[in-house]
């Protein structure tokens, strides 16, 4: 890794820890660098301000929790039903959770609420969205009422995710699982 792909690894993973245990709002730009252990000028060797830190930060996110799922899907069984295939949604959204030091919620639904109206960060973040959703219908697929499920199946998701951050609790997560799985008839 060169001295400025470190230097950004650095960036993001101290924005990372920041924005989620304090907000994006709350986070000023040289308590980052000095987590990051690097000089201000490298936070604009690799971002061109902070509403671009905060874009890579969602895109991050995103990426980590779509990693998760990619490993769930990896490790079914190539005959897996669609309900098996939707609970590794559910399932990769837990782990993302319990992963987290101190878990409060949706890092990327957190972000976007500290955002402005029209700023692009909200617009990523409801593009993160409706790719969860697309790909709880892709699980569903050939169900004739997929569209509809995965709808049903993604605020069920994201309302376990708010109120799961509001308790700081993941437990909202698990029982949201278990009313997947009874909807879709899968363990």
């Amino acid at each position: 890794m060169s001295a400025r792909g470190s230097a950004r690894a650095k960036l993001l993973d101290a924005a990372a820890a920041r924005f989620y245990a304090h907000g994006v709002a709350g986070t000023g730009i040289d308590v980052i660098t000095a987590d990051a252990g690097v000089a201000k000028m490298s936070l604009y060797n690799n971002f061109r301000s902070k509403a671009e830190l905060v874009a890579a930060y969602l895109e991050r996110r995103q990426q980590e929790f779509l990693d998760l799922h990619q490993q769930r899907l990896a490790a079914l069984p190539a005959d897996a039903g669609p309900g098996v295939r939707v609970l590794a949604v559910f399932d990769a959204y837990l782990e993302h959770a319990e992963g987290a030091a101190d878990f409060r919620g949706c890092g990327l639904l957190n972000a976007a609420g500290e955002l402005p109206a029209g700023d692009p960060g909200r617009a990523t973040v409801a593009r993160q969205k409706a790719e969860v959703e697309g790909l709880l219908r892709e699980a569903l697929a050939p169900r004739e009422d997929a569209d509809a499920l995965a709808e049903h199946l993604s605020l069920l998701l994201e309302g376990a995710m708010v109120r799961g951050g509001l308790d700081g609790d993941p437990d909202r997560l698990r029982r949201a699982r278990a009313m997947a799985a009874a909807l879709v008839g899968a363990e």
